[in-house]
């Protein structure tokens, strides 16, 4: 079964090795029809620290790290911090 991908911004990374990441989904209202988005944050492990703040990231689900950390950051962070540096 291939693993679930979800693309978000961080908004915290104060913890050790952990980003928390919002991904926001839209959706059709059954009823009004309306477009509606709805937002969910997942913890996700960073192994290097590398994700800040306000970066856009790709996680992928993996095994449980922790008791919350149940995703693992792929991409997006590491090719954005050398060009902030620079």
């Amino acid at each position: 079964m291939p693993k679930r991908v979800l693309q978000g911004v961080v908004v915290s990374d104060k913890g050790e090795k952990t980003v928390v990441v919002k991904v926001e989904r839209r959706f059709t209202h059954p009823v009004m029809k309306k477009t509606v988005r709805r937002s969910k944050n997942y913890h996700a492990h960073d192994e290097g620290n590398v994700a800040k703040v306000g970066q856009t990231v790709s996680i992928e689900e993996c095994r449980p790290i922790s008791k919350t950390k149940t995703w693992q950051l792929i991409s997006g962070a590491a090719s954005e911090v050398p060009a902030a540096e620079a």
